[in-house]
């Protein structure tokens, strides 16, 4: 009976962190949504500022980190390896990739203290003094 407990409280706080990402940026942002195009766009270097001129500043979690893969392949449908390949292509052309926070308070610490920044997190996360411009699964 004690092992039935365990596995489905295990099962439970398993799924608990199963949720999906919320992409989050300043409260000073004109924006108040973003396509999954339009966020390729921007973490591909191909979108560089928002609709008040404010450069944009994305940033990732660690490649090995489960937000970064859902982020991944839900906006570009590639792996985190296969991203890593994109910007080793981009380097050879002066191309600098998103820089990389290693957990979801780190990300909001660095949206909220720099203009223009996109970051992602858990679903599971309760932001503050963030703006979400958009849900994934």
């Amino acid at each position: 009976m004690r092992a039935l407990f365990v596995f489905f409280g295990v099962l439970w706080a398993s799924t608990g962190q199963a949720g999906g990402l919320l992409v989050v940026t300043s409260t000073k942002i004109p924006e108040g949504k973003i396509s999954v195009e339009e966020l390729a766009d921007v973490y591909t270097l191909k979108k560089n500022f928002w609709a008040d001129q404010t450069p944009v500043v994305p940033v990732n979690r660690e490649v090995s980190s489960k937000e970064r893969e859902k982020f991944s392949e839900a906006v570009f449908n590639f792996s985190p390896q296969e991203l890593s390949e994109y910007w080793n292509r981009l380097r050879f052309q002066g191309k600098l990739p998103p820089l990389v926070q290693t957990s979801d308070q780190a990300v909001l610490r660095f949206v909220r203290s720099i203009p223009g920044a996109v970051g992602y997190i858990n679903s599971t996360q309760v932001p503050e003094g963030v703006k979400v411009l958009l849900k994934l699964p």
